[in-house]
């Protein structure tokens, strides 16, 4: 029976994930660093806990003991100010800093990490499942793994059931490429564009919820809706709801010359993602299992 809920990383995704537990009843605290976030919870209910996951000395009020714990803070930029690549590859430095603020005589009973599908690295086009080993191919990606890897070593050494979600691309209100087609920004010719994976921001959610209650320790279920398709049908389809013209094209080779190095990270790297174990083991009906049932109700 679930009565505490603490939300660290607790912004869009955290909020809509809040806001189910409320319905229920549920008491629901977050971490906040700022005055404006804890406001902005506040005002929805939630009670707001102090606390800056890149100082270890703030994390000393964590309300852990018998809550559900959900985190869904990334990890910092690898290379940013203050957090320069340590040798061996990207760390968390955040998660560290939360596992060792929690206090050994008052855990937590579950704990849901909000990872990525970028863990698994280019499948070039083929598919994935939570059976396919990780090959993190870029830092951001080498940071969700050791993340991940250290909450789960953590919860098997305090025996606290860990389970990891790894997510495909987040879409829903407020978190459409809208700007980017307004300004004209290109995208890859589709013969051309590699394969990526979504999930509705609502569906994410109550995936979220599913997980707390029925997903099994250790367990990790990839997120998405199953309907694989490209970055730039994607981006089309949103122009084409919008009533705007589609972005322009351009090759695989020219975008390597143009491109930001975050646009490419995604550009190279191809999968579709098997989505069967939220449905079959979570029981988890998604409200939209396809992009243009997501975008309807988005617009």
């Amino acid at each position: 029976m679930i009565s505490r809920v603490f939300i660290v990383g607790c912004g869009d995704i955290g909020t809509r994930v809040a806001q189910l537990w409320q319905a229920r009843g549920v008491t629901v605290s977050g971490l906040v660093r700022s005055t404006a976030n804890r406001r902005r919870l506040e005002a929805k209910g939630i009670t707001a806990v102090p606390g800056d996951l890149d100082d270890a000395r703030s994390l000393i009020t964590l309300p852990a003991h018998n809550a559900l714990i959900y985190y869904f803070a990334p990890p910092p930029s690898p290379g940013s100010s203050g957090h320069p690549l340590p040798r061996g590859g990207s760390a968390d430095p955040r998660m560290e800093h939360f596992l060792g603020a929690v206090p050994p005589d008052r855990l937590p009973n579950k704990i849901v990490y909000l990872s990525t599908s970028g863990v698994y690295g280019d499948h070039q086009g083929g598919w994935v499942n939570e059976d396919t080993p990780p090959h993190p191919q870029t830092p951001r990606a080498q940071a969700r793994i050791k993340a991940e890897t250290a909450l789960l070593d953590w919860g098997q050494i305090k025996k606290i059931p860990v389970v990891i979600l790894r997510v495909g691309g987040i879409y829903g209100p407020g978190r459409l490429p809208i700007e980017h087609i307004k300004q004209g920004q290109p995208v890859v010719r589709r013969e051309e564009a590699p394969y990526t994976n979504r999930i509705h921001a609502d569906d994410l959610a109550r995936v979220c919820v599913a997980a707390a209650e029925r997903g099994i320790d250790r367990g990790i279920y990839n997120v998405c809706d199953g309907e694989y398709s490209t970055m730039s049908d994607y981006f089309n389809a949103v122009a084409d709801r919008l009533g705007l013209p589609r972005p322009p094209q351009i090759s695989l080779a020219e975008a390597q010359r143009t491109l930001s190095p975050e646009m490419l990270s995604y550009l190279n790297e191809s999968r579709r993602m098997d989505n069967r174990r939220i449905c079959e083991e979570l029981g988890v009906t998604l409200l939209y299992p396809t992009l243009e049932a997501g975008l309807a109700a988005s617009l």
